[in-house]
């Protein structure tokens, strides 16, 4: 049974929700371990069809518990880039290589590597209250966990400078209108917009929305020619799926239709 997160997955929707609110959700060794633990049986599922990826209480993640290292002026130096090494890049990966979509559902502060953790997501929908903050910038650090390569993706480099150098709050409403985030909703309807877009994926067309996922992400380093080809080798195998024949079948029948994720 895990301690530091609540993992579940009913109706083909995987939810992996942080779960230590009294330190608003931030990162131990356990927890780390836990969330990998969860991702393996997420992988390993023939049912998991959609992950979302939440925090319990009024944050979301504040990236590192720093109580967990032992750090002291004068005292011992600590390999953080061992801890990148071992646990956040590992994490950021495999939630980029999922085959399905990663919703971040952000209901509160999500600071450090917890603002990188939901930016890694494949759709983030955020509650108005909710708020993104580089902070290594205030303990002489950079933005890990894929930060330093989502960031101007997302905002563009003079907005990444600025959110890295600055660590100021940037606010949900304000990532939204920045493109960062897919949708910023009021705080009583986050749960709702969440659940029905987790249902959505739920009952789609798994392998399809898998491809276009792994097409996107990898489209950064193809060039249009390569990508042109890729998604010439993709809509071939996507055109001898199941889904593609039901999806179609559906659409000339006037009904609604029943996908496998085959």
């Amino acid at each position: 049974m895990a301690e530091t997160i609540i993992f579940e997955i009913v109706d083909g929707v995987a939810r992996i929700t942080l779960n230590r609110p009294d330190r608003l959700n931030s990162f131990t060794v356990q927890m780390h371990e836990e969330v990998a633990q969860a991702l393996s049986e997420i992988e390993a599922s023939s049912e998991a069809r959609v992950l979302v990826l939440s925090g319990a209480g009024r944050g979301f993640c504040a990236g590192q518990d720093l109580s967990d290292r032992s750090v002291a002026p004068g005292g011992a130096s600590v390999d953080l880039g061992d801890s990148v090494e071992k646990y956040y890049s590992p994490l950021i990966k495999r939630l980029a290589a999922l085959k399905m979509p990663v919703i971040g559902a952000v209901n509160g502060v999500a600071a450090g590597a917890g603002a990188n953790i939901a930016f890694a997501c494949d759709i983030v929908i955020a509650a108005r209250s909710a708020k993104f903050i580089e902070s290594f910038a205030h303990i002489g650090l950079i933005p890990d966990s894929g930060g330093t390569w989502a960031l101007p993706r997302l905002a563009g480099q003079a907005r990444a400078m600025g959110l890295a150098l600055t660590g100021d709050p940037l606010k949900a409403e304000q990532a939204a209108e920045w493109g960062m985030i897919w949708k910023c909703v009021d705080d009583d309807k986050l749960k709702e917009e969440v659940d029905a877009l987790a249902g959505r994926f739920a009952a789609g067309p798994t392998r399809g929305l898998a491809a276009t996922k792994a097409a996107i992400r990898g489209s950064w380093s193809h060039t249009l020619d390569e990508e042109l080809d890729i998604e010439r080798d993709l809509m071939r195998e996507l055109g001898a799926s199941a889904d593609y024949s039901e999806g179609v079948a559906a659409f000339l029948e006037k009904r609604k239709p029943v996908f496998t994720g085959k």
